[in-house]
């Protein structure tokens, strides 16, 4: 059989480019892939079949040399710090400050992470879908909305800010401000402050909600959920609901805001967390993570995965709703607005989407045989498409 040995070779040789060029595009390209395959595969594989997260007690607890159980301190080791309020409403949800319609209706207490700077963002959240008096008054329900603020980071412009927060607080009565800075690495500090604040002067509420200044909430149908929670259990409890993540692995590219060194958190895997856009807890819950910043550190700096810390520690786990956004905005039109409960990135446009949601022509848009024909439709070739899957899933469409 003759061979032509001089076509080997030079098969031999194309194949070495190949293997060769392949291995350069993976050197160049190996930070995106670890980013989007690897550490999701690796962190999936923990989450689903090793699935214990027992270190994290161990891990994140304080020892009893630094534990200081008295309410609102912290140490500089991660636990707690003396954070001294700048602006409080002790009686927002009635009692001693006289605040409020009483103590025993507030069916849900609201808080909003703000920055100080965000004055306009606070206004049409005031304006829209947390205007107390008109879900009191169109919907029957207590609700308290309060925003939970730090300091304007810039030592230059503090004071001036400072003033304009005061005289904002003066005219609203719904701030709620501690002094550390308001930055991103102080998130957890303000969502410690909040679970808090509710245990200490909110206790009776029979929901708790922390959401950020850029979303939407379409009160009507919250409202509405929360009450058939209530009504299908005489105490609605163990509840932790939103829009759930899964098997998270860690960032570890340090370029990006939410990157996480091995030194804080060496595990390929985060536990179960809803996003900090927007989600709501049962009142015993609530008190239970309460207890949680009490028992662990808060040096997990990105909030919603201290959240998660805290519940893995008392037992909780996050339920997932089809209609609490993740990190996208939901999709404008009328057929969505029936099922909504929250929708992310809604900086400037909270008034339109307001009007739009709530007009009384859309809650009848779904009606009928042929309409839900319509809108399953609609909602399908909206919501099946890639760039709307981190708003709400696709199996929403069928709901």
């Amino acid at each position: 059989m003759f061979m032509n040995f001089r076509r080997i070779r030079k098969c031999q040789c194309v194949q070495l480019l190949t293997t060769c060029l392949v291995l350069c595009v993976v050197m160049v390209c190996w930070d995106e892939l670890d980013h989007q395959v690897v550490s999701h595969v690796r962190s999936y594989t923990y989450r689903y079949l090793v699935n214990s997260y027992d270190f994290l007690n161990s891990s994140f607890s304080l020892s009893s040399s630094r534990h200081n159980r008295r309410e609102g301190y912290y140490d500089a080791d991660g636990g707690l710090e003396n954070y001294p309020y700048l602006i409080n409403h002790p009686g927002k949800c009635g009692g001693a400050g006289g605040e409020g319609r009483g103590r025993d209706d507030v069916l849900l207490l609201l808080f909003v992470k703000s920055s100080p700077q965000n004055f306009e963002r606070r206004q049409a959240i005031r304006d829209t879908w947390g205007n107390e008096s008109f879900v009191w008054s169109e919907l029957g329900a207590s609700v308290r909305l309060l925003f939970a603020l730090g300091v304007h980071p810039d030592a230059r412009w503090r004071s001036r800010m400072q003033r304009a927060l005061l005289q904002e607080d003066q005219n609203y009565g719904d701030l709620i401000q501690q002094n550390f800075l308001d930055t991103f690495h102080n998130l957890t500090s303000k969502l410690v402050l909040q679970f808090h604040w509710g245990h200490e002067y909110c206790r009776q509420a029979r929901f708790f909600m922390t959401a950020d200044d850029d979303i939407f909430v379409h009160m009507p149908n919250l409202v509405k959920y929360l009450r058939q929670l209530l009504s299908s259990q005489s105490v609605a409890k163990g509840l932790w609901v939103g829009h759930v993540h899964r098997g998270s692995p860690p960032i570890r590219r340090k370029e990006s805001k939410y990157h996480v060194p091995h030194e804080l958190y060496p595990w390929p895997s985060y536990p179960d967390y809803t996003a900090g856009a927007g989600y709501v807890v049962s009142g015993d819950v609530a008190a239970k993570i309460y207890h949680a910043t009490l028992l662990l550190n808060s040096s997990m700096y990105i909030d919603d995965v201290f959240m998660g810390i805290c519940a893995e520690a008392m037992g909780v786990s996050p339920q997932e709703h089809m209609y609490f956004s993740g990190e996208g905005k939901t999709p404008y039109h009328p057929c969505i607005y029936n099922h909504m409960i929250t929708s992310h990135g809604h900086a400037t446009d909270v008034r339109s989407l307001w009007q739009a949601a709530t007009d009384p022509s859309v809650s009848g848009n779904s009606e009928g045989l042929l309409n839900n024909i319509y809108c399953t439709a609609v909602r399908v070739s909206l919501l099946c498409l890639p760039y709307y899957q981190k708003t709400y899933p696709c199996k929403a469409a069928f709901t």
